[in-house]
């Protein structure tokens, strides 16, 4: 349990209380014993001087005995009794006076006061009204575990209320990696509940307005696939000049456009679109520089022998030729060098430093300082999407007058 956690201080303070509970009944016991035994001393002493002074000056009699009932004390005659009591009883105190003595013994679970005159009379009182300090004590911890008792109860019901918490991080976790299929409904009336409610109507919210997106995106393709498609058959059948190379252009850029949405459409944060398989590194390379029709003397690849990656052949071809694409448009000498191994895969291009930080660059719809119209700022952002779904990101640093962007493993 973490230090910092909401069930760690709670636990911290209802434990507090718990010691505190029980110093307070450390000293409530030390206290009430304390006042037992003074109360107990002070009746004795006052049946203690009261029986001498009446020793000394009257005998023994039933008037006598009655006043001893008042203070709960009853006359021994028992002669055994009495023999038994000071030889096996447990002395406990004994005052001496200067008109005799009394000794308090304890004997079968009960008190017994000897008093002894100066004149060598002596008798044995029953404590009538005597009980153990274990018994006296009772209340007092029938107190003291109830309200141990009631904070048991108390941290229990606590701990219940903020259970929820668990449930609603653990959801939390879920759409944090990407995953909308969480359910945080409570039915309770608290503020936890409303946490957990008001979190799953946004999540509802987001998968429906995640849904119209991508049924908007598929639509915008569906739509645009086949004009553009006459478009380029048209322009194809028209006489070789430069009309025709730009119809063909144009066409050739609304298709690349077309096939970037397409990939924006696939992308997810937790890749559990994409279908990753074992591929030789060079093959996705080949596949890269084929889909960008780039000149191949632009193109310089080294790739180690036998790498291969896991990953989702068409996402990832994309995300390279787009790195071609990009390198060639913006290098001095419209080059791109390719070095891949199995730590990274480095793209590198000659040209000036980036004037800002790489994640300016990634953010969708940004251009560089040399971009020309062509460019709708979406290459870096499809690059950096797809990468990040397969469990890499992208690097940048500038070296002896080159660019180099790199695919790093997390």
């Amino acid at each position: 349990m973490r230090k910092s956690s909401i069930f760690f201080s709670i636990t911290l303070i209802f434990f507090i209380a718990a010691i505190g509970v029980g110093v307070a009944y450390l000293y409530m016991l030390k206290y009430d014993k304390q006042k037992y035994t003074q109360e107990l001393n002070e009746r004795y002493s006052i049946v203690s001087r009261a029986t001498l002074y009446r020793l000394l000056s009257q005998p023994i009699n039933q008037e006598f005995e009655k006043e001893l009932s008042v203070y709960k004390m009853s006359l021994i005659k028992d002669g055994t009794f009495i023999k038994d009591a000071l030889q096996n009883g447990e002395a406990l105190q004994k005052i001496s006076s200067r008109i005799g003595s009394s000794s308090v013994y304890f004997y079968k679970k009960n008190n017994y006061l000897l008093i002894e005159s100066l004149n060598k009379k002596a008798i044995l009182l029953e404590d009538s009204a005597f009980k153990p300090y274990r018994q006296q004590i009772l209340y007092i911890k029938l107190i003291f575990g109830g309200i141990v008792a009631l904070l048991l109860i108390l941290y229990l019901w606590i701990l219940r209320k903020i259970e929820p918490i668990k449930k609603i991080k653990r959801e939390i976790d879920k759409f944090a990696s990407g995953d909308l299929d969480i359910d945080c409904e409570m039915r309770r009336d608290d503020e936890i509940a409303d946490v957990g409610n008001a979190f799953n109507n946004a999540v509802s919210e987001i998968k429906k307005l995640n849904s119209s997106r991508r049924l908007f995106l598929r639509n915008i393709m569906h739509e645009l696939k086949t004009p553009i498609t006459k478009g380029r058959i048209s322009a194809e059948m028209l006489d070789d000049g430069k009309q025709k190379q730009r119809l063909i252009s144009v066409f050739q850029r609304l298709e690349s456009m077309l096939n970037e949405f397409t990939a924006i459409e696939q992308i997810s944060v937790d890749g559990s679109h994409l279908k990753k398989s074992s591929y030789r590194m060079i093959d996705i390379i080949d596949e890269a520089i084929d889909i960008s029709m780039a000149d191949i003397k632009s193109i310089e690849a080294t790739v180690e022998n036998d790498l291969n990656i896991e990953a989702d052949y068409k996402l990832f071809s994309i995300a390279i030729k787009n790195m071609i694409d990009n390198g060639i448009k913006y290098s001095q000498d419209s080059k791109v060098h390719i070095f891949a191994d199995h730590n990274s895969i480095d793209f590198l291009t000659k040209g000036s430093k980036l004037p800002k930080e790489i994640s300016y660059y990634t953010e969708p719809f940004t251009q560089g300082e040399h971009s020309n119209s062509s460019s709708f700022g979406l290459g870096l952002y499809i690059v950096d999407s797809i990468i990040k779904a397969h469990d890499m990101k992208l690097d940048y640093e500038y070296k002896n007058g080159y660019n180099v962007f790199k695919f790093n493993h997390l």
